[in-house]
């Protein structure tokens, strides 16, 4: 497993410790990467969760050139370091995935790096590696080309979910022998200021920068960045190999919400419905889950919709 999150959290033993300790990670966004956003921010510089860092990358330690890391994401930079690190954690070495079947699952939705590109460099500078280095189809194909892994390689856009919907491909693939290990994750960095304008007349911003989840005066989210990998085996393959196991992922579900009462409104039923599926494959009752993590937006429309559906299907008499 590996990790960069905001509040100087570059591991996840140090996320761990900013959770325990109670620390607040959202700040103003970095005063050093104002420069970059010209014209500013029109409603006000706004606060989140934001990385110490974006654009520090070793290009000669993972093969890039000096012209080509010039047009590389910061996303893709986050994951082939996380990757490694998240490698380096599980006890594997990465040049023993060269032509294996390891499968690569990204979960990425920004294209602030290539939305700034194309509007901030004229056309007739713009670099070939443009392409490769700013499409979030190269997300995960990076990873694989770099480890020379020959699995399925996907970049996933399912926005909030993305990385969790890579983390249930990878399941899947491992479980129907398409892949024998597997990275899966996600990234998210924010350069463009046209997204928090746009966000913030959708009404779902928090004016705080804070999110109330579950909380009579929540009023939307905040935005944040960040980058997580794990890697993924069959158990009985993590044994064998002698690699380090954090924990068991028992089952995996994904659905969509369908007709509801607009396109970003969630679906009780279909809630409830994928909780159940995700309980069916990994063969437990409702009665044998003890924690869960919410999506909990921090909005009065969809925090209700939310907490009703787990407690329909978890609040069973068994808990009584």
């Amino acid at each position: 497993m590996g990790a960069r999150m905001p509040g100087g959290a570059d591991s996840p033993g140090q996320l761990w410790d900013l959770l325990a300790e109670g620390r607040d990670a959202v700040a103003p966004y970095p005063a050093a990467r104002l420069a970059d956003v010209p014209g500013g921010f029109p409603d006000g510089t706004p606060s989140g969760g934001f990385l110490d860092r974006v654009d520090g990358f070793d290009a000669e330690f993972f093969g890039v050139s000096p012209r080509e890391a010039a047009c590389l994401d910061p996303q893709q930079r986050l994951l082939l370091e996380v990757a490694w690190e998240a490698l380096e954690n599980a006890g594997t070495r990465p040049a023993s995935l060269r032509g294996s079947r390891t499968g690569v699952y990204v979960g990425v939705t920004n294209n602030d790096y290539q939305q700034a590109l194309l509007s901030q460099v004229d056309a007739e500078d713009l670099e070939a590696y443009a392409l490769t280095g700013a499409a979030s189809t190269f997300a995960a194909g990076r990873i694989a080309y770099w480890l020379g892994a020959h699995g399925p390689s996907l970049s996933v856009d399912t926005a909030c979910s993305s990385s969790l919907v890579a983390v249930h491909l990878a399941v899947q693939a491992l479980r129907c022998g398409e892949a024998d290990v597997a990275l899966a994750g996600g990234v998210n960095v924010l350069l463009a200021p046209e997204w928090y304008s746009v966000l913030g007349k959708a009404g779902m911003l928090a004016a705080d920068a804070h999110c109330k989840t579950f909380d009579a005066a929540a009023d939307g989210y905040v935005r944040s960045e960040g980058c997580g990998v794990v890697v993924l085996k069959r158990l009985s393959d993590a044994r064998a190999d002698g690699n380090r196991v954090l924990a068991v992922i028992r089952g995996t579900a994904v659905n969509q919400d369908g007709r509801s009462s607009g396109v970003t409104v969630p679906n009780a039923k279909a809630q409830r419905d994928v909780v159940r599926a995700a309980l069916a494959s990994a063969g437990l009752e409702p009665h044998d889950i003890d924690y869960v993590e919410t999506h909990g937006t921090g909005t009065p429309l969809g925090d209700p919709i939310e907490v009703h559906a787990l407690a329909e299907v978890l609040a069973t008499p068994e808990r009584e």
